[in-house]
């Protein structure tokens, strides 16, 4: 309960932030185990034995609504490409491990 002869009832606390503009971190997240809901169950088997150096699928997750990529999770051993703004490290690091690539995009 604070009454008015508390130290800290009156004044302002913290740091202001001028123009504050939310859109800027407006950052939805995808985990690495929800990927391959992005994509059809048949696309999964077509590309199921592909090797790293001939096709593999494409993942675009910013049609999806989503710009960030996190590593949470496992990803089946099957390569892929994921294209997204943004990407944690150990999400890259997954990726990387079963034979696929991070696209960075604008």
């Amino acid at each position: 309960m604070f009454d008015k002869y508390h130290p800290g009832y009156f004044g302002k606390v913290g740091m202001r932030y001028f123009h504050k503009t939310k859109n800027q971190f407006h950052r939805p997240t995808i985990n690495l185990d929800k990927i391959w809901t992005l994509v059809s169950e048949q696309t999964r088997k077509k590309y199921e034995n592909a090797d790293p150096n001939g096709k593999v699928p494409v993942i675009d997750v910013t049609k999806a609504g989503f710009f960030k990529v996190l590593g949470k999770g496992k990803l089946p051993e099957q390569p892929l490409i994921i294209k997204a703004k943004f990407f944690s490290k150990l999400a890259e690091k997954k990726v990387k491990a079963v034979g696929g690539a991070c696209v960075l995009t604008a």
